[in-house]
């Protein structure tokens, strides 16, 4: 005899994902000559739900190597940029209690270019980062549930051990029984 019957769990009811590109302008203290390489490094973030929406705050920090006083020297400037993204959830499940939220990098921040504004005395940098966001509830699923006895079939390839194999595990076996 068949019958349904509902089990509650937890599983992704909700999920957000939003790509960002910002352009940050940066001020170094030397007037730069040219800009030798840029990187993105320390990417920290927290998450907060609101309602169908998932707001991330975090930071990180970008890095900027650069020439100045005619190419004479060089320079690491760093500077911590501070961001907020807000992500619209898409719902499975309306009815859910116990929710968790969980992000995911799934493109860290990185810079895409790096180059010196007009007037030539600051950088302008361009950094993407992409992230994603998955609520996590209890929800409730329906199952089939046989009352009977009930064996899955399986097809089984044929299996031969070898008697090398039988041996040397059965050595293994005498020299830990005579300890």
């Amino acid at each position: 005899m068949k019958h349904l019957r509902q089990i509650v769990t937890k599983a992704v009811i909700a999920k957000g994902k939003k790509r960002t590109e910002s352009s940050e302008v940066l001020c170094p203290p030397n007037t730069p000559s040219s800009i030798l390489g840029c990187w993105v490094i320390n990417h920290t973030f927290q998450s907060k739900k609101h309602g169908k929406y998932v707001e991330v705050t975090g930071k990180f920090d970008i890095n900027v190597w650069y020439a100045h006083h005619d190419h004479s020297k060089t320079s690491v400037f760093t500077e911590t940029i501070n961001y907020k993204d807000k992500m619209k959830l898409h719902y499975r499940d309306k009815d859910s209690t116990g929710e968790e939220v969980h992000v995911r990098v799934i493109q860290q921040p990185n810079c895409t270019e790096a180059i010196i504004t007009s007037n030539g005395t600051k950088f302008q940098v361009t950094v993407e980062r992409e992230l994603l966001a998955e609520v996590v509830g209890e929800t409730t699923i329906c199952i089939q549930v046989q009352d009977q006895d009930f064996e899955e079939e399986w097809a089984f390839k044929d299996e031969s051990s070898s008697s090398s194999s039988s041996s040397s595990s059965s050595s293994n076996d005498n020299s830990s029984s005579s300890l």
